[in-house]
């Protein structure tokens, strides 16, 4: 089994930005990642990030992707082996959610949280 599909393990990382022009040039020459255009579930560009042929994350524009409170970051994916489980399990522990699980197409089910002491992830 891929380490990053087990339960617990970080699997993505995703820039959230308000230039993705700018993100991709300096990322792109900073760490020599090439970048693939695709839509996000709004239908706004997305792009996949690679090193040589490994995926190692993705970047989107803030603007039309994400609330307007949310700060450009870096934004990880964390594995779980059931999202509805795991958002339960969120707010048992003293966390909240803050976006339901919720599909992305052709990719699976996610959930945003925050945990007890304010991060959200």
């Amino acid at each position: 089994m891929d380490d990053l599909k087990k339960h617990g393990m970080f699997s993505l990382n995703e820039l959230i930005t308000t230039d993705l022009t700018s993100a991709k040039e300096f990322y792109g020459e900073m760490f020599g990642w090439t970048f693939t255009e695709t839509k996000t579930i709004y239908g706004n560009p997305y792009l996949v990030v690679h090193k040589e042929e490994t995926m190692v994350g993705g970047m989107m524009l803030k603007d039309g992707n994400v609330p307007d409170d949310v700060m450009p970051c870096w934004d990880p994916y964390v594995t779980v082996a059931d999202v509805e489980t795991s958002a339960k399990r969120v707010e048992k522990l003293g966390g909240e959610v803050i976006l339901p699980p919720t599909d992305i197409p052709n990719v699976g089910r996610f959930c945003v949280i925050k945990d007890p002491q304010g991060i959200r992830n």
